[in-house]
């Protein structure tokens, strides 16, 4: 399994000053980013790979800190790249791969997928902090796709 992240809710994009690249998390992302970390570290055999967004960095750094792994930023995942980049990184990373990316990113990934024959379980989930399980076969194909939603946290 490959696990792709919509990254965890950040301060508001129209209220932020400076480089959106540069925009954190905020309160409720942190916890979700938290929670993330206690779901995905059982699973994680792979690497860590986000947008060089900071938003990103900071949803996988809990995971990371849990795993004593390092996330490696890729600007394949960042924001208005398309997904191009995304299905080469799906289709080379090991097993056990958590991705980090946005809101416009992964949508345009899901649906380059599920036009390649790409089946999905269940209803897409696009909000921040949401999960896709990614089935992939030996022959490197995604065959299969869940969304797990958000984490609920407290005040999330």
């Amino acid at each position: 399994m490959l696990y792709l992240v919509r990254h965890a809710k950040a301060g508001s994009r129209s209220t932020w000053v400076g480089d959106d690249r540069e925009r954190p998390l905020n309160d409720a992302g942190r916890l979700q980013a938290a929670a993330l970390a206690t779901r995905l570290s059982p699973l994680v055999t792979g690497r860590l790979v986000s947008s060089p967004y900071l938003r990103c960095m900071e949803t996988l750094a809990p995971l990371a800190a849990a795993l004593s792994m390092t996330v490696e930023a890729d600007e394949r995942l960042a924001e208005e790249t398309g997904f191009a980049g995304a299905l080469t990184l799906l289709s080379t990373l090991p097993e056990g791969s958590v991705l980090c990316s946005h809101g416009d990113v992964i949508p345009d990934t899901m649906e380059a997928l599920e036009r390649r024959g790409c089946a999905f379980a269940g209803a897409p989930d696009w909000r921040k902090a949401s999960v896709w399980v990614l089935g992939r076969e030996a022959s490197g194909a995604i065959t299969r796709a869940a969304a797990w939603p958000p984490p609920m946290s407290a005040g999330v």
